[in-house]
């Protein structure tokens, strides 16, 4: 075992601290990672203060990684000391399963082990990204590429490729006119990769104070849905919505923007479950769906297309002793638009 600084909850109500975990030597296919830059996600902020139950203690988060290669297993083919890297929300499946072999591996009919608060298959907790080193087998690491900074980089390996896998899913691309609800960590990343597809983009969000940026990251139209008119203006509109907000909306209100054949996606995850009247659905034959991250090949792929398109996140980058008081701004909704931790801080 391997001792490595990281900074850790122990309650669903206690502050972040400084202390010590252990990672596993390296096994034949292991990849050790020196982490550079970890994502505050908000998922690592539900998971923390417990509130989907079932947080094991103490508890480290951390799944938006981004780093360097120091050290490999003597079976590792795909990757090597020095390589810029990253590991996102999973970091181990079945490998056997029809979604496995399939390349979802998200969707491993045996369970995907999560990088943090996942039973793994040694039966020990994982623990996330809020660390200096991390141990994964090679077949969850991506390769990031030249063109990505590392910070601006690791809001992809979670916010990016959540918003990337629905839209590569749904066919985006020239022609389709999207629409993203909810402009905040995920929503600007996915506007910018939607615009990048060849879409028309329009931003879905409760007012206009971002409007400016969203324009920046490649949205023609920009509308606020505090506005009633909002609906009827768009109504038939959208062949997509990609929905971000984890607030409970009214379901019925959106899907009523959507074309023939048009699907709402549901990336958010609010707090009770999610209500739509049958006539919603009948009309326009239209369809509610929901998504997860992508797969590893989809994962390379997005960064590989983020590269090639110049998208990154919006950050700004905290000490690992400013991670209570980025949490706190994130509920607040005080960030433009995602805050990753200098791992330096450790």
């Amino acid at each position: 075992m391997v001792s490595v600084a990281a900074y850790a909850v122990t309650s669903s109500t206690s502050p972040f601290e400084k202390t010590t975990i252990e990672r596993r030597e390296l096994g034949p296919l292991d990849v050790l990672i020196e982490i550079k830059f970890v994502g505050i996600c908000h998922s690592d902020i539900h998971t923390a203060r417990d509130e989907w139950m079932g947080t094991h203690y103490p508890f480290v988060p951390g799944h938006e990684i981004s780093g360097v290669v120091v050290a490999v297993g003597p079976d590792v083919t795909r990757h090597r000391v020095g390589d810029r890297v990253g590991v996102g929300v999973y970091v181990d499946s079945c490998g056997e399963c029809d979604a496995c072999r399939d390349g979802e591996e998200p969707f491993c009919f045996n369970g995907a082990t999560g990088t943090y608060n996942s039973k793994g298959r040694d039966g020990e907790w994982t623990l996330g990204g809020y660390s200096t080193h991390i141990v994964v087998t090679e077949r969850f690491v991506l390769s990031i590429p030249d063109g990505l900074e590392l910070d601006a980089a690791a809001p992809l390996l979670c916010a990016g490729i959540t918003l990337y896998s629905p839209l590569a899913h749904w066919g985006v691309g020239p022609g389709k006119k999207v629409a993203v609800a909810g402009m905040g960590g995920l929503g600007h990343i996915g506007v910018k990769i939607a615009h990048a597809m060849g879409a028309e983009v329009t931003v879905l969000s409760r007012s206009l104070g971002k409007k400016v940026d969203g324009l920046r990251f490649g949205a023609e139209h920009y509308y606020a849905t505090s506005d009633p008119a909002t609906f009827e203006q768009l109504r038939g509109r959208f062949d997509l919505i990609a929905n971000t907000v984890s607030a409970n909306l009214d379901i019925d209100a959106y899907m009523s923007m959507l074309g023939i054949d048009g699907t709402l996606v549901e990336l958010g995850l609010p707090e009770k479950p999610i209500e739509v009247a049958a006539f919603s659905l009948a009309r326009n034959r239209r369809s509610l769906a929901g998504s997860l991250v992508g797969g590893i090949a989809q994962t390379q792929q997005m960064l590989n297309f983020c590269a090639e398109h110049s998208i990154a996140a919006e950050i700004e980058v905290v000490s690992a002793s400013g991670i209570d008081e980025a949490y706190r701004r994130v509920i607040a909704g005080d960030v433009r638009y995602r805050f990753v931790i200098d791992a330096s801080t450790m």
